[in-house]
């Protein structure tokens, strides 16, 4: 199971960290991503990290903003977001897979899906 939170309301420029908590098994193949998805819009691909090695990837849209991380000891993956703007705000959901993939910006490549937080970018 995936647990999200972290998300709320914040004025444009400012920050958040979100957090997702993987309870069960782990293993160093694990991908761990963030989506979002806005009002009306289709699921979008955020940031991934593969567990083992720390590989990560990100969107276009957050690169130089966002960045993903992990504490092993907690088996949890967060995401810095930076310098937020109005279009970053979405239901930001943590997504895990077992193995890495070349697909991970698809999210039917995802077998698990956390709950969702909120995040609202707004003066």
């Amino acid at each position: 199971q995936l647990q999200a939170s972290g998300g709320g309301l914040v004025q444009p420029g400012g920050s958040l960290r979100l957090a997702c908590v993987a309870s069960g098994g782990s293993s160093s193949d694990y991908v761990t991503a963030w989506f979002r998805q806005a009002p009306g819009k289709d699921h979008e691909f955020v940031a991934a990290m593969r567990w083992g090695g720390g590989r990560t990837v990100y969107a276009d849209s957050v690169k130089g903003r966002f960045a993903i991380s992990r504490d092993n000891s907690k088996k949890t993956v967060f995401l810095q977001m930076n310098t937020l703007k109005p279009e970053d705000t979405a239901v930001y959901y943590c997504v895990q897979r077992t193995r890495w993939t070349v697909r991970y910006a698809q999210s039917s490549e995802y077998d698990y899906w956390g709950q969702g937080t909120l995040v609202t970018v707004s003066s």
